[in-house]
């Protein structure tokens, strides 16, 4: 089966196996939180896949980083969430460490694909 260039990218298939993290986790939410911050928190991990298999799609380097700072900026996003979520003690705070381990090395190779795109602009 032919596999599109995003499926390829290691950094993908780690943000891929974050979103099922994130949908098993957010499943013990409160129900009332499903619009609230269920959805944030699933939206910015799916932003995150998304950004970085749509930059494949761009014929620039410029265009390529652009979106893969944009699944960082999402990453970023997520973290804020998963921190007001164990304030709220929808997760405690051993899931906020264990997931915070999962998002670190992602942010990581996210910066690494970027500053590897942009160095090819120059």
């Amino acid at each position: 089966m032919y596999q599109f260039a995003f499926e390829r990218l290691d950094v993908w298939q780690d943000a891929r196996k974050l979103v099922k993290e994130i949908y098993i986790i957010t499943n013990r939410f409160p129900n009332e939180e499903r619009f609230g911050l269920t959805g944030q928190i699933r939206r910015s991990a799916l932003s995150v896949c998304a950004n970085l298999a749509e930059g494949t799609t761009r014929k620039s380097y410029k265009e390529q980083a652009h979106f893969t700072m944009i699944a960082y900026g999402s990453l970023i996003e997520l973290l804020n969430h998963l921190i007001l979520a164990e304030d709220l003690t929808f997760i405690n705070a051993d899931e906020l460490i264990r997931l915070r381990g999962m998002l670190q090395p992602l942010s990581v190779r996210i910066n690494n694909l970027r500053n590897s795109q942009m160095t090819k602009l120059e």
